[in-house]
């Protein structure tokens, strides 16, 4: 395997993290929707409050972790009857009864745990890490767990160590620094171990640039929806990992051209209580397209919704509410602007414009690379990509995830001998991504 993933440690990704703040169960909804909007990959670990008594270890803490709250979630819980009918009351029930419990999600590890050996629990389904924030790795990170300035690391402190991981104690701390250290923790996503290979594609190459087709990267076991149904039912079956349903029309040859998506990422920031209106009364079609602002009343109801950014409010859509006529942009996404004179007419009987601003789903070619797919999810802070035919837009063939590309640059052979390869030229990778 490249020395990337031998070498370095998960500890290497910890510089500079925020120390972690549990959010608990009893916490309301309102709380979590400003947390989420807070947060990376969309979404917040839950957990059960701790106990008072005793000094909990890593099992206990283990036990306390609930699961990963998703704004995906949370839309589909404002989006019931019963939470429409009394917003109030949805907003203030308590995370228990919203977030879907996993306790595989997260896993606590050691900040000497191999780069390669986190990839793999990843691999297996794990989006949360775990680690202590030792005073060791404060500065400049040690940047190789076996070897150190070429010597092997000796002196094992064994508070700091679990099972064959090594962690280097050239610094010992004190004992009272141990202590003050020893429940400060940070947490490590996904989007976290792409931003540090992203960095390091030159130890990875020629990998990154090869296409998403050639590594197998590509996902085909997609969840999505027809245009013409209503956006409600992506809550009967709730999408897996990546979190997200695509929106599609199909076609006279038996294919699917993709519109939109509703997802965790289009969802993250978004007025949490006009999306929950908007999946319980319209199309899925409606819902990504946009819905133009002069629509019928009777198409299109009073309906009391939060004020949008910018507003005397905030921007994850939590406060005092103001009657006002529904519309797209209070989701965040825009609609059909005839200003732009370039539009389409979509099957499901909506005219759509070519720009669609955030509601566009973010999408690649199967020729796409590695390295470029990469950059466009971290540049967009989207934890996935649809992916199309490389004659067309919009025909959709699969998606590529958090998962497969850690999938990919692990599993492919080309990647065990190139640890010193050193740095080749990205011209072509520059270019891709800026066209």
């Amino acid at each position: 395997m490249a020395s990337v993933f031998i070498y370095h440690v998960v500890g290497d990704l910890t510089v500079g993290k925020p120390e972690l703040a549990e959010f608990y169960e009893t916490e309301t909804v309102e709380a979590a929707i400003k947390a989420i909007g807070e947060s990376t990959e969309c979404g917040i670990p839950v957990w059960k409050k701790r106990s008072l008594v005793g000094i909990e270890n890593n099992e206990m803490r283990q036990q306390r972790f609930v699961g990963i709250l998703n704004s995906f979630d949370i839309v589909s819980f404002l989006a019931r009857a019963e939470c429409l009918e009394d917003q109030d009351k949805a907003t203030k029930t308590p995370v228990s009864e919203v977030v879907v419990p996993n306790n595989s999600l997260l896993r606590q590890v050691d900040p000497g745990t191999r780069l390669i050996d986190a990839l793999e629990m990843m691999k297996q389904g794990v989006k949360r890490l775990l680690v202590r924030k030792s005073v060791m790795w404060k500065g400049m990170s040690k940047r190789f767990s076996i070897l150190y300035n070429g010597k092997w690391l000796k002196n094992i402190d064994p508070s700091y160590s679990s099972g064959n991981n090594l962690i280097a104690n050239t610094n010992r701390p004190s004992s009272s620094s141990t202590s003050s250290s020893r429940d400060k923790f940070c947490c490590l996503s996904r989007e976290d171990v792409i931003r540090f290979l992203i960095g390091c594609l030159g130890a990875l190459a020629p990998l990154p640039l090869s296409s998403i087709s050639l590594l197998g990267a590509i996902n085909p076991n997609y969840s999505s929806i027809e245009a013409s149904l209503p956006a409600i039912e992506v809550t009967n079956k709730p999408p897996g990992d990546p979190s997200a349903i695509a929106v599609v029309e199909p076609t006279q040859d038996g294919q699917y051209k993709i519109i939109g998506e509703i997802s965790a990422s289009k969802l993250w920031k978004c007025d949490y209580l006009a999306a929950a209106w908007a999946l319980a009364n319209l199309s899925s079609g409606q819902f990504v397209m946009g819905v133009e602002d002069n629509m019928t009343p009777r198409s299109l109801p009073d309906y009391s919704v939060n004020s949008p950014a910018g507003e005397n409010n905030t921007a994850n859509g939590v406060g005092s509410p103001r009657p006002r006529k529904f519309c797209s942009r209070s989701i965040g996404f825009n609609p059909s602007s005839p200003s732009l004179g370039i539009s389409r007419t979509s099957s499901f009987g909506m005219s759509r414009s070519m720009y669609r601003g955030r509601s566009a789903p973010l999408t690649c070619k199967i020729t796409s690379s590695l390295a470029a797919v990469m950059a466009q999810m971290l540049s967009h802070r989207a934890t996935h990509v649809w992916v199309t035919e490389d004659e067309s837009d919009d025909v959709l063939v699969g998606v590529v995830g958090y998962a497969d590309i850690l999938t990919a640059v692990t599993k492919q052979p080309t990647a065990l001998n190139l640890g010193n390869l050193g740095n080749r030229s990205y011209e072509g990778f520059a270019t891709e991504i800026q066209s």
